[in-house]
């Protein structure tokens, strides 16, 4: 084995760990071989991802997650109709935005105007 064939297995090691316990990945039984393949590229994606951003902003995983999960998506509806709004972006998220060049999204994500009432004649 190379000198660094090691430090190669570690790291394998270290991102299959990741894959099942940081990501939360339960195991998936496919049959079809298309399937395998498409489930393993998914997780490979995740992993780079979170590889991705963790270097991006130097934070470990678990904190990038907490910190996105603190936003949320509701909806207010009254008679007029319905609007779906984000919360506001804590100074924590703005910073995670940022480090990954990624826009904030939208606040206002959809606005559902009440239908008209039609009026019996």
């Amino acid at each position: 084995m190379w000198p660094w064939g090691n430090k190669q297995l570690i790291e394998v090691e270290d991102a299959f760990r990741t894959l099942k316990h940081t990501l939360d990945l339960r195991p998936l039984y496919h049959r079809a071989e298309e399937r395998i393949r498409a489930h393993v590229l998914l997780c490979w994606l995740a992993l780079l991802l979170v590889r991705i951003s963790e270097r991006q902003t130097t934070q470990r995983w678990p904190q990038i997650r907490r910190t996105l999960q603190r936003m949320h998506l509701g909806e207010f509806a009254g008679p007029e109709g319905a609007v779906w709004q984000r919360t506001e972006t804590t100074s924590n998220q703005h910073d995670l935005f940022t480090a990954l060049h990624i826009p904030e999204p939208p606040r206002i994500f959809a606005v559902t105007p009440a239908r008209a009432r039609t009026r019996a004649p």
